[in-house]
């Protein structure tokens, strides 16, 4: 079953939009009872972008240096969250850290999905495959991804949900994340469905 609403998401990338693509996917298939409605990228040259234009949503490039601080940034960004109605936010492999003015007024609806297990291997500069090398050095027999709400700092908002796969003894950190994103594709709709449906206590976040 679905919520009764469709609410409206904008997802926010930074690179090739696979993580963006499962959640458009599950909200067409009525897995998740979200309207993909808004697409931010960091930068202009990801084929996310290109994505999200197949699919006729609309698509915003949120950069920084094209304004004169970051409370301004802040303030737009804020401002064009709010003209679009959205109810959700999720950063599908987003690497920018996410402006306090938008974390405080989301606060318990925004996500983000990290490709290891938190709170091990995180932190500013652990993304992407520098993840799942750090994962193979530690000798760790386990990963996967989380699902964390956001706060104003890197990979620390209360987790979730996780899924454990095991690292096998010839992985390399190719073969690692090209298993955890197929985990990831499948956890990140469904906790986001939870999370719509109220499904997870806020009272600890």
């Amino acid at each position: 079953m679905m919520a009764e609403k469709r609410v409206r998401l904008a997802v926010f990338i930074s690179g090739g939009g696979t993580g963006l693509q499962s959640l458009i996917n599950a909200s067409k298939r009525g897995a998740l009872s979200a309207q993909v409605a808004w697409v931010v990228s960091s930068t202009r040259k990801v084929f996310g972008l290109e994505r999200a234009k197949r699919e006729g949503i609309e698509t915003f490039v949120f950069r920084l240096k094209k304004y004169d601080s970051p409370e301004e940034a802040a303030e737009d960004l804020l401002s064009k969250l709010k003209e679009r109605k959205i109810d959700y936010i999720a950063l599908a492999g987003y690497l920018k850290l996410f402006p306090l003015e938008i974390v405080r007024a989301y606060s318990g609806r925004i996500t983000n999905i990290h490709p290891g297990l938190l709170p091990k291997y995180g932190g500013k500069g652990m993304y992407g495959l520098h993840v799942h090398e750090a994962v193979i050095a530690s000798g760790d027999s386990e990963s996967g991804p989380t699902v964390h709400l956001v706060d104003e700092i890197y990979d620390n908002g209360k987790i979730l949900e996780q899924v454990r796969i095991p690292v096998l003894k010839d992985d390399t950190p190719e073969s690692l994340a090209g298993r955890v994103l197929v985990e990831e594709h499948k956890l990140y709709p469904a906790v986001l469905e939870k999370l719509i449906r109220g499904e997870y206590d806020d009272s600890n976040k």
